[in-house]
């Protein structure tokens, strides 16, 4: 198992932090600037579900073997509070997940969004690799959705 901890701050409140995340507009700009092959984002309730398709043409190929040509992630987050939520990803039909909780503490004006994950990767002798080159993939969409979520406050 792999554990992830990201940090994202924003110059914003936790209710505008919140509303943010809580806007498919929003969510689906962050899957267009991620350039993945294609992607969705509906929110229902308390409950936000994204699913993104990302092409497996950089991956190394020890992974390549075994997601194939293209990723499926389906990423849940099941709200409990207005800031946090559990979340999950899951790569369907593959022995990979990682699960976790996203939480947003607002000091001073500034919001951090803390998302701590653990990624398995249940497969002999790769598994550890693989669950390293997921973190990679989380990490760098993390980056950009902070990108995207600081241009959208500042609007």
């Amino acid at each position: 198992m792999n554990k992830l901890t990201k940090k994202l701050t924003y110059d914003a409140t936790a209710e505008a932090v919140t509303a943010m995340l809580d806007d498919p507009q929003f969510r689906e700009e962050v899957l267009e600037r991620q350039q993945v092959v294609r992607g969705s984002a509906t929110i229902d309730g308390d409950v936000v579900t994204i699913e993104q398709v990302r092409a497996g043409d950089d991956l190394p190929s020890f992974a390549r073997s075994f997601v194939g040509d293209e990723i499926l992630i389906v990423q849940t987050e099941n709200w409990t509070s207005p800031t946090s939520a559990d979340v999950r990803l899951a790569i369907p039909g593959k022995p990979g997940e990682a699960v976790g909780t996203l939480e947003l503490v607002e000091s001073g004006g500034t919001t951090t969004e803390t998302i701590a994950l653990d990624i398995s990767v249940k497969i002999p002798l790769v598994g550890g690799k693989i669950e390293k080159l997921i973190a990679g993939i989380i990490e760098s969409a993390l980056d950009v959705e902070q990108r995207v979520g600081r241009e959208w406050l500042a609007r």
